[in-house]
């Protein structure tokens, strides 16, 4: 991040600050804050772009905790795309994946484009000094209103007098409901250096092979899996499980599943089991299968009773069959900043307490700040 010499957005730059670096909050300017580094040396900057120490704490927990969450695959991007500390294109960015950088996907989230309000906790004057301004600004305010106004009585036959209504009319038609507000698809990532954030989930295509890919028919690959290997003389196949999601908004992470294998007679890899119509939520990992001969995948999915159950797959040879099928919980939700809940990392129902408790409070702390 670069700070400014004057508060103009073209004025020149003096010295470039780095994630993570200290920060002496001067005077702010509305959206503008004049900052110092540990050097001595003072530039304005965006508020937007700066991160209380709190918020730098909890950024810090939660790449501890999702440290050890499973992958639902890696994905890489073709350009360099910022990591936010929000599902939201307005939210800070503190790290920045590069061209062909790669990616572990860990959660997904839809979130409506609202306008973002930061929650850094910039404060420039004393807690007392403030308090004080505020009463004085309200006795002002209090000064310049009119006097009060007095409503007059409802008349006994208000009822009379407020018909017709406008559904009484002939030809009266109820009016369409309002589209919903446009929204963006987000995923949780891990970075190789071990850093969380948010990005935009059509910036992100995961790293399955071509010959595999070319099978998504349009649609979007949201999380796959390696089940076991194939010596093809000199060659060394995997095969492949992948979840995809048709475009749009989804009630789930995937509506889709499939199994590729690779195909010794014919050198290609071809569908051993296809799935549609799921409402399929994270985790995709793989699972214990008794027995042990055989592999095996687990994922969550709704029903059509409209509850959901964890399932099972046995994976042997060409053949894929369900052998278990439990209730299970609906993924856990955590609220930020008003928007859409958001399905617990890799999916699994957010636990009660740890570090994911935290998590759900920021927007709590942060909001009974302002």
């Amino acid at each position: 991040m670069n700070l400014r010499q004057d508060l103009a957005a073209r004025s020149a730059s003096i010295i470039e600050v780095k994630h993570g670096d200290r920060l002496d909050i001067l005077e702010t300017r509305r959206r503008l804050v004049r900052v110092r580094t540990a050097e001595g040396i003072a530039g304005w900057v965006d508020a937007n772009l700066l991160l209380s120490a709190e918020q730098m704490e909890l950024l810090r927990r939660l790449a501890e905790g999702a440290r050890d969450l499973p992958s639902q695959g890696s994905a890489t991007v073709f350009d360099q795309l910022n990591v936010h500390t929000e599902p939201h294109r307005f939210s800070p960015s503190f790290a920045q994946i590069p061209e062909n950088g790669s990616v572990d996907v860990l959660a997904h989230r839809v979130t409506p484009r609202a306008a973002f309000r930061s929650k850094t906790a910039l404060v420039a004057r004393t807690a007392a000094a403030a308090k004080t301004t505020k009463k004085e600004s309200r006795k002002t305010a209090a000064a310049l209103l009119p006097p009060p106004s007095y409503a007059a009585a409802v008349p006994d036959d208000w009822a009379r007098m407020s018909r017709p209504r406008a559904s009484d009319l002939p030809g009266y038609a109820v009016p369409a409901a309002a589209p919903p507000p446009p929204a963006d698809d987000w995923n949780l990532v891990r970075t190789t250096d071990g850093k969380v954030g948010w990005v935009l989930a059509r910036m992100l295509y995961m790293a399955i092979p071509d010959e595999v890919a070319q099978y998504a028919e349009g649609k979007r690959i949201t999380a796959y899996l390696a089940i076991g290997e194939v010596q093809d003389g000199d060659q060394l196949k995997h095969n492949w499980l992948w979840a995809t999601a048709t475009p749009g908004l989804n009630p789930g992470e995937f509506d889709g599943l499939r199994v590729f294998v690779w195909s010794k007679t014919r050198h290609r890899y071809e569908t051993a089991f296809i799935e549609r119509n799921l409402i399929g939520f994270y985790p995709l990992q793989l699972a214990e299968v008794p027995g042990g001969a055989q592999k095996g995948f687990s994922l969550l999915a709704q029903d059509k009773d409209g509850l959901v159950y964890q399932r099972t797959y046995a994976f042997s040879g060409y053949h894929v069959r369900l052998i278990a099928r439990t209730p299970a919980s609906r993924p856990g939700t955590i609220p930020s900043s008003g928007s859409a809940p958001l399905t617990g990392a890799g999916g699994q129902p957010a636990p009660t307490g740890g570090w994911w408790q935290e998590v759900s409070a920021w927007p709590r702390s942060w909001f009974s700040r302002r």
